[in-house]
């Protein structure tokens, strides 16, 4: 579990930084969006090994869906 908490903690601050910079339409935007989508598969990659534990499934939900976004976004940018 320790890899699945450090990926969901990388995760969720690739997001929170993705979602700053972009809205300022920063030069690099679309390369910050794309290591946002890597990070959010890895988290999902992890959270899907432990499907016994109900937070892991929410979050590979969540991060599977933020990998869509994350792509759709890197293609608008």
């Amino acid at each position: 579990m320790v890899r699945c908490i450090q990926l969901a903690i990388d995760c969720a601050a690739l997001c929170n930084t993705a979602a700053e910079v972009m809205s300022l339409d920063v030069e690099l935007s679309e390369q910050l969006c794309h290591l946002c989508e890597i990070a959010c598969n890895n988290c999902a990659q992890e959270c899907e090994d432990h499907p016994e534990m109900e937070h892991c499934r929410e979050c590979a939900v969540a991060c599977r869906r933020c990998v869509e976004v994350c792509a759709q976004m890197a293609e608008a940018v």
